[in-house]
C-alpha cells in the first residue's frame, strides 16, 4: 500500500479528522491485515494512528531534517510496525508501533546528520540522541550542589549515564562538534586535484568474491540435499520442521503429530543429525581427494 503523504499540514489536519479506534476494532483490522492480507483493514488502522507518527515525528524537528521527510520516516515505521503487528500477543497496536516509528525516524536523522561524522551502532544511536541531554542535566545538577566538573568528569558521567565505554562519548563529542566537509573537496593544492572521496576503502564486496560465495552456497545447498536423502521420510520430516521453518517447531509438537513422545523425537532428530555429518564430511573428503590430484 503506497503512502500518500500529501503536504505537512493537509496531512496533519486528515490525521487529526481520522477516527479513534477502540481495542476491539484494532483487534479485528489487525487479524484481518494478518490473517486475510485485507488492504481496507490496512489503511484503516494506518490512517488511525498516523496522529502518532506525526506527533513523534516533530519531536525530531530539532535535528534539522524537513518535517515533511521525519513524517514520511514515521509513516514508513508506521507501516513497517502493522505489518509485524502480532494481534495474539495481546498488547496494543499504538504500543508495539511506538517503538517501530521512532526507529525509522532515528535511523534517517543519523543518515541525513553526516554520513562522515556518525556511526550506526547501538552505542552510537544512544550517543547521538542521548547525550546533549544528559549532559545538560548532570552540569545542571552539579551547579546546584555547587560543584565544577572538569570535561573528563563529565564524559565519564556521560558514559556511565547512557551505558557506554568513555572512547565512545570522546568519539561522538568530537563528532557532533565538528563541521561537515564535501568528500568532493580537493585534499590539498599538492595533491593535484585528489579528492577526500578517493581515500575511502571501497568495502563492498567484490565481484570475485560475489562470484566465490555464490559456488559455495551452491556447493553447500547441493550437500545438505545429498545428505537429506540418506534420511527415511520421518526423518526428513522432523529436519524440516526443525531447522528449515522460519519458525522452527517444539519436540512436543512434532510427537503429537507423530504419536511418539518428546524424547523419542529428540533421538530420532539426534539420528538424522548424525546421518547427514557422515554424508557431509564422506562429500568433503571426496572434493579435498579431487582438488589433491
Amino acid at each position: 500500500m503506497a503512502l500518500d503523504m500529501g503536504g505537512e499540514h493537509s496531512l496533519s489536519r486528515r490525521a487529526m479528522r481520522a477516527e479513534l479506534l477502540d481495542a476491539e476494532t484494532e483487534l479485528k483490522l489487525a487479524y484481518a491485515w494478518r490473517d486475510q492480507r485485507d488492504e481496507e483493514a490496512l489503511h484503516r488502522l494506518i490512517t488511525a494512528y498516523m496522529r502518532l507518527a506525526i506527533s513523534m515525528a516533530a519531536k525530531f524537528k530539532r535535528y534539522g531534517a524537513p518535517m515533511n521527510d521525519l513524517i514520511q520516516e514515521a509513516g514508513l515505521g508506521l507501516m513497517k510496525a502493522a505489518d509485524k503487528f502480532d494481534p495474539d500477543r495481546g498488547v496494543r497496536f499504538s504500543t508495539y508501533a511506538v517503538w517501530w516509528i521512532k526507529a525509522s525516524i532515528q535511523d534517517y536523522v543519523m543518515r541525513n546528520w553526516s554520513m562522515v561524522r556518525t556511526g550506526s551502532t547501538s552505542s552510537q544511536k544512544s550517543l547521538f540522541f542521548n547525550m546533549r541531554r544528559v549532559q545538560a542535566r548532570l552540569e545542571r545538577e552539579a551547579m546546584a550542589n555547587g560543584e565544577t566538573l572538569d570535561k573528563h568528569q563529565l564524559r565519564q558521567m556521560i558514559a556511565t549515564e547512557v551505558g557506554v565505554p568513555l572512547h565512545d562519548v570522546e568519539m561522538m563529542e568530537g563528532r557532533l562538534a565538528g563541521s561537515d566537509y564535501s568528500l568532493n573537496a580537493t585534499q590539498s593544492v599538492e595533491d593535484e586535484g585528489r579528492e577526500w572521496i578517493d581515500t575511502l576503502e571501497d568495502d563492498s564486496e567484490q565481484a570475485a568474491e560475489t562470484v566465490e560465495h555464490a559456488h559455495d552456497t551452491e556447493q553447500l545447498r547441493e550437500w545438505l540435499i545429498a545428505s537429506m536423502q540418506q534420511l527415511n521420510e520421518r526423518e526428513r520430516f522432523i529436519v524440516r520442521e526443525r531447522k528449515l521453518r522460519e519458525e522452527p517447531r517444539t519436540l512436543e509438537s512434532l510427537g503429537n503429530e507423530l504419536g511418539l513422545s518428546k524424547e523419542r523425537v529428540r533421538q530420532l532428530e539426534a539420528a538424522a543429525f548424525g546421518k547427514m555429518r557422515k554424508s557431509l564430511e564422506a562429500q568433503s573428503k571426496e572434493v579435498r581427494s579431487f582438488l589433491a590430484l
